[in-house]
């Protein structure tokens, strides 16, 4: 199965399907004498776990990663590192009721017409349990990242159509801090007690809802991002889409910079007091040909409804006969809560990815 790597330069492989032994991750190209704070890396890991409160899924997971190679004394040797995390409370017999039948909006049917056979246990391969993997490898690359004093974080902007207010980061450990606070993974203090009152009552009802995840990037230098095929913002929205469950992106002023006029949507350049070059606006969003140009990056990932609902559906079986299926086990009635890490570790391997490309560019 191709499809397992991404990154060029910091590059990562994961492997593991849900119900197996393990998930992991390789990762290649982390340079030598980067400080590995395990501590750091496991916080970020317990962002992700399921179990974490009521308005997730029950599966209970301590995700404890262990690192197996590439480190030594502390410190990235510059070989391939390894991470492990050991699968601890899988319950396969959940899943013997859809061994034939294809349940909707899953990858059961694509899966299994693409290669012949297909792990029904969770959905295998194609579980969100594997983005465990890319949490850790993540975890390494906002250490990388934080050498340079580039910053990322994200947070619940929306459910359904609950929307927190737009937030300014000044300070972006603050930000964190606040959004931590509450079960929902939102800035924003009141809004996040009525998206947990609304995300609760959907999970009673045996029904799933969508939401998005806002990310904001800081102190990103100016040029990471190559013209083209290469452009950051496209290497952003190919990581963003590669995660499970996601249906959109959109950075900057996004499909609303649609429907403005170029006299207003233009970011016009001035010089700081400091003498930095930065922009009165930021409908950009960081980013200009593919390329950052100094201000913060931003952007918006939207997730939809997890695909398993407590409740009977018309499907098909193996052999194209009607059938009739209904969830079991343990799903997320809303998936954003434990995507936040999700989402800033995809954004930290592309920044890295970037910035180790970067420093080939010129010659000084």
């Amino acid at each position: 199965m191709a499809g397992n790597s991404f990154g060029q330069v910091f590059r990562i492989t994961t492997f593991g399907e849900s119900h197996g032994e393990a998930i992991g991750v390789i990762i290649d190209g982390c340079p030598a004498q980067l400080v590995v704070d395990i501590d750091y890396i496991q916080g970020e890991l317990d962002k992700r776990k399921p179990g974490q409160s009521k308005i997730t899924t029950q599966r209970k997971e301590a995700d404890t990663v262990r690192i197996l190679s590439g480190v030594f004394e502390g410190k990235t040797t510059g070989t391939p590192i390894a991470m492990l995390i050991p699968n601890e409370d899988q319950r396969s017999k959940d899943y013997t009721h859809n061994v034939d039948v294809f349940r909707p909006s899953h990858a059961d049917y694509t899966y299994q017409t693409k290669y012949g056979i297909r792990d029904h246990r969770g959905g295998g391969r194609s579980s969100a349990r594997e983005t465990a993997a890319r949490v850790a490898a993540g975890a390494l690359a906002k250490l990388l990242l934080k050498t340079q004093g580039i910053e990322i974080a994200a947070h619940v902007s929306s459910v359904g159509k609950i929307y927190a207010p737009n937030v300014e980061i000044n300070n972006v450990q603050e930000f964190i801090d606040e959004r931590e606070k509450n079960i929902v993974r939102c800035a924003d203090p009141a809004t996040a007690e009525e998206m947990i009152e609304f995300i609760d009552g959907v999970r009673k009802d045996g029904d799933t809802v969508g939401g998005k995840v806002s990310c904001y990037i800081k102190n990103c230098p100016v040029g990471l991002g190559d013209p083209v095929f290469d452009k950051l913002h496209a290497d952003l929205g190919k990581a963003m889409l590669s995660i499970n469950a996601v249906h959109g992106f959109e950075f900057g002023s996004g499909f609303a910079g649609s429907e403005m006029r170029g006299s207003e949507h233009n970011d016009i350049f001035v010089k700081s007091h400091q003498g930095d070059v930065t922009t009165i606006t930021n409908y950009s969003g960081g980013i200009q040909g593919g390329i950052s140009n100094g201000m913060p990056i931003e952007f918006t990932v939207a997730f939809k409804p997890v695909a398993t609902i407590m409740k009977n559906q018309a499907t098909i079986d193996s052999e194209g006969n009607a059938a009739e299926i209904s969830g079991k086990g343990r799903h997320d009635p809303c998936v954003v809560p434990r995507a936040v890490p999700i989402v800033e570790a995809m954004a930290a391997l592309v920044l890295a990815d970037h910035w180790l490309r970067n420093r080939n560019s010129k010659l000084s």
